[in-house]
C-alpha cells in the first residue's frame, strides 16, 4: 500500500462505468482510494479488494470462508453482497490473536468501501446499545458521506429495539460541535428514513424525539438542517397537524433564514396536498 495515489484524491468522478479511467479502478481495487461516486462503487470487483483489504488488515485472503462468500455474491443484490463479506471478514477474526487490531486495521483503511465494511461489524457484535453508538462515532464522523450513510444504518435496528434508551444516549450528539456528529443523531431516528426499517413508535408518535429536534431547529449546516427537515416530512405523512404546529411555534421562537429553511422543507408533502383555491 506504499504506492502514491495522491494525485487521484481531487479527481472527479466519471459519468459512467465505461469511462472510469485504469488507473483509478486499479486503485479502487487494490484498497488504495476512496470511491467519490455511485459509479465508481459500483464498478468495484468485490473478491479482488475484498482479498486486498483482508492482506491489509492481517487475514487470510485464500481463506475458506472467503472463498465460500464469493462464490455466492452473484445471488444476491449488490447492497447484500457487501454484507456478505463484511460478515465473512469478521468470522475469520474469530480465533484472531489480534482481534481487536484486525478491527482497529478495518476500521481505518484508506477504502471507504473498508471502512463500510467495518460498520457491520457494529451489528454483529452482539455489544449493548450504548457501546454500539460509542464504536459508531469514528464513522459517523467519518470524511466520506458513504461511511456516514452506513453508520447510522449499522444501529438502526439497535434503536428501533431500545429507542427510549438511544434518544437520551443521542441528546449529546446534537450538541457536538462536528455537522456530521449531529446529522447522525437525526438521520438515525428519521421516523421512516431511506433504504431501512421504519420507526413505528416515531410514527405514531414523533413528539418523544423533540429533545433531539429542538437544539437543531436552527442549525448552521445544510447537512443537519436537511437532515431535520427529512425527519418532520417523514412525521408528516402520519402526524401531520403535530408536524404543522412545531413548525409554526419554531418560527414564532426562531425567526432565522435556517429555521425558515428547515421548516419550509418539512412541510413540502403537506404543502403539495393543500387543494387550490377555485
Amino acid at each position: 500500500m506504499s504506492d502514491s495515489v495522491d494525485h487521484l484524491k481531487l479527481r472527479k468522478g466519471a459519468f459512467r462505468i465505461a469511462l472510469i479511467p485504469a488507473e483509478v479502478l486499479e486503485a479502487l481495487n487494490d484498497g488504495k482510494l476512496e470511491t467519490v461516486n455511485l459509479n465508481e462503487f459500483l464498478a468495484l470487483e468485490l473478491p479482488r479488494l475484498a482479498r486486498n483489504v483482508a492482506v491489509h488488515i492481517g487475514l487470510d485472503p485464500d481463506s475458506e470462508r472467503l472463498g465460500d462468500t464469493f462464490a455466492m455474491l452473484p445471488s444476491f443484490k449488490p447492497m447484500q453482497r457487501h454484507g456478505h463479506i463484511a460478515r465473512a471478514l469478521y468470522d475469520m477474526t474469530a480465533d484472531h490473536a489480534e482481534r481487536d487490531a484486525v478491527a482497529h486495521r478495518l476500521a481505518t483503511h484508506p477504502s471507504d468501501v473498508a471502512r463500510c465494511w467495518a460498520t457491520h461489524w457494529i451489528q454483529m457484535s452482539g455489544l449493548p446499545l450504548q457501546k454500539q453508538l460509542e464504536a459508531t462515532w469514528r464513522f459517523a464522523a467519518d470524511p466520506h458521506f458513504g461511511v456516514r450513510e452506513m453508520a447510522w444504518m449499522a444501529v438502526r435496528d439497535s434503536t428501533i429495539r431500545s429507542l427510549d434508551e438511544a434518544l437520551r444516549l443521542l441528546q449529546p450528539w446534537v450538541l457536538n460541535p462536528d455537522a456530521n456528529i449531529r446529522r447522525f443523531a437525526s438521520e438515525l431516528t428519521r421516523p421512516r428514513g431511506v433504504w431501512c426499517a421504519q420507526i413505528e413508535q416515531l410514527k405514531a408518535e414523533p413528539w418523544l424525539a423533540i429533545e433531539l429536534l429542538e437544539p437543531l431547529r436552527a442549525d448552521s449546516s445544510r447537512y443537519v438542517q436537511n437532515s431535520v427537515a427529512n425527519w418532520l416530512n417523514d412525521a408528516s405523512r402520519t402526524q401531520p397537524e403535530w408536524v404543522e404546529e412545531t413548525c409554526a411555534r419554531w418560527q414564532r421562537e426562531s425567526d432565522l433564514p435556517e429555521t425558515r429553511y428547515i421548516t419550509r422543507r418539512a412541510l413540502r408533502t403537506l404543502s403539495k396536498q393543500v387543494p387550490e383555491a377555485t
